[in-house]
């Protein structure tokens, strides 16, 4: 199974950089370029462990609905694949957030997945692999990006 991870260092806390993490609406368009659109379903306003979410990709072409399989502030959060592309047999990600020695927090976000059908999957996994550590790559870069961002650090302070 496939493993893309990417990690940063950013200049707030755990608390305030989980906190970004999960931001929703304009303030999450403002920082990650993975998203087109991403909301809560079944009525809940915010997340928790059990919560769905529908997110759409950039392209608009690609969603997946997924459940928080775990979530913990500030320090992780695991999600998982419900549905989504057909490529996908499975899909999970968490990201971690751990205070740094000398101030700041260390961000790590970890994706694996399954690709199907099985016959092809070592193909499709090798590019899948490379394409999803370039946007993983890009995404924790945005990330930090609002993590310094003063219009999303006072949207979570709020």
């Amino acid at each position: 199974m496939p493993v893309v991870e990417s990690s940063v260092i950013l200049g707030v806390d755990p608390a305030t950089a989980f906190a970004v993490s999960q931001t929703t609406g304009e303030t999450r368009l403002r920082w990650d370029p993975f998203i087109h659109e991403q909301h809560l379903l079944d009525g809940a306003t915010t997340p928790a462990k059990g919560v769905r979410t529908a997110t759409r990709h950039r392209l608009k072409v690609l969603r997946m609905t997924s459940e928080y399989v775990s979530f913990n502030p500030p320090t992780n959060v695991g999600m998982k694949m419900l549905d989504g592309p057909w490529f996908f047999e499975s899909f999970a990600g968490g990201w971690r957030f751990a205070a740094e020695p000398g101030g700041g927090t260390r961000a790590t976000w970890r994706y694996n997945f399954r690709c199907r059908p099985r016959w092809l999957a070592p193909v499709i996994e090798w590019i899948g692999a490379r394409v999803l550590q370039r946007d993983i790559d890009r995404r924790i870069a945005g990330f930090a990006r609002g993590c310094a961002d003063p219009v999303v650090l006072a949207a979570v302070r709020r």
